[in-house]
């Protein structure tokens, strides 16, 4: 079975304020807003790239805080996307908006329109990173927001980033362990960037932050990761997506960006395991993994494997389904 994901990108459509880190307006123009009426053609698009007919597909709303918009635009997003659930084309419907903008009035209607998943805007569960990056709610939001999200049956989500001004490893760490505790079924890391147009870009050009280096975000994900891995919730991604914007450096000041980011920060953490390991004392190591760990195993560009070989003459990876995507076993070849 393989998973679509059919995305709309609503850029700050209904955000009642301009946090300090965020442009989405550099990423894509209020001209790339898709409109209702477009919808169809947008789905229909995407449904001609599906390959495999065994799939699930999902309907994605991301970008702005949709239950910001009014009322009765988010009913014309929504029976677009609901009209094609009900005829089987698509099998779920996911919207990702702020913890404030969460009321029992916007969830009585997201249920009766088909939204199975919602996906909070945390980013923090530190009051004092909340206010020094002007989100304008509080942790608070966040659990009241949990907690009303899941008493309606919709799976929840909740995003962090890590790396925020005023913020730390062990807030971070935090962060996560509250989502975890909350039940959040999935979760997204972004580090945070110093987007140009930002008022993060002012205060990084004034010498008041220092954002995290490359190296520090991949391993604090790579602890975020396990975190959430250890409690069966599922990161969805991990790193900003690799806009074009992003890869010509356009839009990007400084900060953690990669586009692989997410490859690295699963290269690490194979890493740690090989690391942590005990292997047989032998020249030629074979080393079986789960078939969806592999190019992980391996690492970015055989980093994994490249250490490996200063201790082995050769290293051979295989592949076993039956294998725990946490596990691996080591003898010789």
């Amino acid at each position: 079975m393989r998973f679509y994901k059919i995305p709309v990108f609503l850029a700050n459509e209904a955000c009642p304020n301009m946090c300090i880190f965020c442009n989405q307006y550099a990423i894509a123009s209020q001209e790339d807003i898709p409109r209702p009426e477009q919808l169809p053609g947008l789905f229909d698009k995407h449904f001609h790239t599906f390959k495999k007919p065994e799939r699930i597909v999902e309907v994605a709303f991301f970008g702005g805080n949709f239950t910001g918009l009014n009322i009765e635009k988010q009913k014309k997003y929504l029976e677009v996307a609901l009209k094609y659930l009900n005829e089987g084309l698509i099998n779920g419907i996911r919207i990702s908006t702020r913890p404030d903008y969460v009321d029992e009035e916007r969830l009585t209607l997201l249920k009766e329109m088909g939204v199975s998943a919602i996906e909070l805007g945390t980013q923090s569960m530190d009051e004092t990173v909340l206010k020094i990056c002007k989100r304008n709610h509080t942790p608070e939001d966040s659990i009241k927001a949990a907690e009303l999200i899941k008493s309606y049956g919709i799976e929840l989500g909740m995003q962090m980033m890590t790396g925020l001004p005023g913020d730390n490893d062990e807030k971070s760490i935090f962060t996560a362990k509250e989502i975890v505790r909350l039940g959040a079924k999935t979760t997204r890391i972004y580090p945070c960037l110093v987007v140009k147009g930002t008022e993060l870009e002012t205060i990084y050009n004034n010498g008041k932050y220092k954002p995290q280096s490359l190296d520090e975000a991949i391993k604090l994900s790579a602890k975020l990761v396990s975190i959430f891995e250890d409690n069966n919730v599922n990161v969805l991604r991990v790193g900003l997506h690799p806009s074009e914007g992003f890869i010509r450096g356009e839009e990007l000041v400084t900060g953690p960006f990669h586009p692989a980011f997410g490859e690295l920060v699963r290269s690490v953490m194979w890493y740690q395991r090989f690391k942590n390991s005990t292997f047989p004392d032998v020249e030629e190591i074979c080393i079986t993994v789960n078939p969806k760990c592999l190019n992980a195993a391996i690492g970015h560009s055989a980093c994994n494997k490249n250490w490996l070989k200063k201790k082995f003459s050769k290293v051979v990876f295989k592949t076993d389904k039956n294998v725990s995507p946490k596990e691996f076993y080591a003898y010789p070849c």
